[in-house]
């Protein structure tokens, strides 16, 4: 339904933020709510889990952690407030490398999660985890840029590492190129 919220977080809870969009305050459920900062101009890349008697939203820093969210509530017996306690205790690649490798005892370490349920995801998940090398949608929007100005993909890997990716979109595109251009 929605790809994204852009807004300011104006509140941070245990397991929720609170982000104005034009003066609507929506509550997103979200794995790691304090790794927001409270500024401007946020993207929140959303899914909206809607049921006969509620309607949630889930947030994510990126777009890879979203697609992976989505994975894992289409795992049998999984649902999304499990899914975002998973999410919550590891990173995006490790989860990814544990189900490819099949480590039982990685997957065992996340809360609530035994046994059977880690051999359903490596069941269900295992190969089809494709992640993307840019830990966020930001890098990748910063990398199209650049390169539709005419930079070449080696130049842009070099000084993306380098720009702040706290700033929005605008800031690191004049600070990557103010980079290029030294």
């Amino acid at each position: 339904m929605y790809e994204y919220l852009k807004g300011n977080i104006v509140k941070q809870f245990a397991n929720y933020i609170v982000i104005d969009v034009n003066g609507v305050g929506y509550k997103v459920f979200t794995p790691n709510p304090y790794s927001f900062k409270e500024t401007n101009n946020v993207y929140v890349y959303v899914y909206t889990h809607i049921r006969e008697d509620e309607q949630t939203l889930y947030g994510f820093k990126s777009e890879d952690e979203r697609d992976l969210f989505l994975r894992l509530i289409d795992v049998k017996g999984l649902g999304p407030k499990m899914a975002i306690t998973i999410l919550a205790s590891c990173s995006v690649n490790g989860l990814v490398d544990a189900i490819d490798r099949e480590n039982i005892l990685y997957l065992k370490k996340i809360p609530k999660v035994g046994e059977k349920l880690a051999r359903q995801i490596i069941l269900d998940l295992k190969g089809k985890l494709a992640m993307s090398d840019n830990d966020t949608s930001e890098s990748d929007e910063l990398s199209l840029a650049l390169e539709s100005l005419g930079y070449k993909s080696n130049d842009i890997k070099n000084v993306i590492s380098k720009v702040d990716r706290e700033q929005n979109i605008e800031a690191q595109i004049k600070e990557a190129l103010k980079l290029l251009l030294k």
